[in-house]
Parts: C-alpha cells; sequence; structure tokens
C-alpha cells in the first residue's frame, strides 16, 4: 500500500508518516528542507526497514515543483492508495494590516498544492476505482479567528475544494475526507508558554486519520473536527 504525504518533515504530517509506516504503507514525503528529508530517510529506514520510503525536495507554494514531485513518485509506483494534502503555512496578521502578498503566498501554499497534487494523482486512483484523498484543513476553514487574516482564507477555500471533490468522487469510488484539527503541537506553536495538555498531539491527528483509512469502502468520514479538550486557543 502506498500514501503521498505533502509537508512530512515535521508535526502532523510526520506523525501521519510514521502511523501509517508503522502500518506497513509505503511512503512519499517532501519539505523544503533537504536536511529534514535526509534524516527522515534514516529514521525511517531504521524504524521501519521495509518500508520503502520516496522524498524530494520540494516548494509546495510553486506549481511547476508540486507537478515534478507528484511525476517523481507516480514513476515509482503504480499505485496510489492514499493522498494527504498537508503542507501548509501559517502567517498570521489582519487583512487591513499584513504585508502585501501574505493571501496570495498562503493561497498558494494551502489550496492551490492541494488542487494541483490531487489533479496529478486522481488518474491512477480512478483507473483503480479506489483511493482516499485527505485535505488538512483547520478549525479555521469554519470560525474567523482574530489574527487569522489570510490563512484563514486559505483554509475556508481549502475546505470549499474538499467538499467540491467529495461530491465529484463519490460515484466513482474514491473518498475524499476534510481534516479540521484545532490547537496541535506542531512548529507553529513552538515555544508557546503553554502546558503540554493544553493542545493536541500530533499522534491524535494522526489516528483520527487512521481510523477513517480503515472504514469500509461503503462509509465515508466526510469531516473530522479534533479541538483541544478544554477549548481553543
Amino acid at each position: 500500500m502506498n500514501i503521498i504525504i505533502t509537508g512530512a518533515t515535521k508535526g502532523i504530517g510526520l506523525a501521519i508518516a510514521e502511523k501509517f509506516a508503522s502500518e506497513g504503507f509505503n511512503i512519499a514525503i517532501n519539505a523544503r528542507n533537504a536536511d529534514d528529508l535526509k534524516k527522515i530517510k534514516k529514521d525511517f529506514a531504521a524504524n521501519y526497514p521495509n518500508v520503502e520510503v520516496l522524498t524530494k525536495k520540494t516548494d509546495m507554494s510553486k506549481k511547476t515543483q508540486v507537478l515534478s514531485f507528484a511525476k517523481f513518485v507516480l514513476s515509482k509506483w503504480k499505485t496510489v492508495d492514499i493522498l494527504v494534502n498537508n503542507a501548509g503555512v501559517f502567517l498570521p496578521g489582519e487583512i487591513h494590516k499584513e504585508a502585501d502578498g501574505t493571501l496570495e503566498s498562503q493561497i498558494n501554499t494551502n489550496l492551490y498544492s492541494a488542487y494541483h497534487m490531487t489533479r496529478a494523482v486522481l488518474p491512477k486512483m480512478l483507473k483503480k476505482k479506489k483511493g482516499h484523498v485527505f485535505n488538512m484543513c483547520s478549525i479555521a476553514s469554519q470560525i474567523a479567528y482574530p489574527n487569522g487574516g489570510s490563512y484563514s482564507i486559505s483554509k475556508f477555500a481549502l475546505l470549499g475544494f474538499s467538499k467540491v471533490l467529495r461530491e465529484e468522487m463519490k460515484d466513482k469510488g474514491i473518498r475524499v475526507t476534510s481534516i479540521l484539527p484545532g490547537a496541535t503541537w506542531s512548529n507553529s506553536w513552538k515555544g508557546v508558554d503553554l502546558p503540554e495538555s493544553r493542545l493536541m498531539q500530533a499522534s491524535d491527528i494522526a489516528n483520527a486519520t487512521w481510523g477513517a483509512w480503515t472504514m469500509s469502502q461503503s462509509a465515508i468520514v466526510e469531516e473530522i473536527i479534533l479541538r483541544p479538550q478544554l477549548g481553543d486557543l
């Protein structure tokens, strides 16, 4: 079984990669930092020796690099069972104050990357009439937060993309799930002075993703909303 996870060297993406590798999935991941990818490949070779790990340095805000990554993976694998569109960037700010180009930057990374990656991978899934696409949305896809600015706009758009894709794929054997996590320990929250229990663990999101995947083909978890027990921050 093969899974592609974009932006998977840290946080939620890495937790999902570790979960699926532990279940025997071959993994294809990308990131902008080549050193991070080398470390992941080394760690996975030690911890999951029977799992194939494909890596490629990729800037997911650039269409040409997104398509290059997809082409690389598809040249190695005949089938793709799962695509997790996880790559994203969070730039806090208010619409009337944020720097010019902030919206474009976050739309490119948080929305267009998922759109182009999905379109590149879908033909493999459609040929098999089976597959699962997970789109890593956010609680910010539903609720406008203070200082959310363009990030929230991009995540609202990603949820819209996911809903449209679900409608288009429902009679073609392809499952589409939107994941909407609240505050989760990742690089975005690095250094925050809060108790560990105040935020969710990345492994919580990974376990929820695995649970949705293991449903029978006649069932689909359309949306997964996860929040810290004590609520949003």
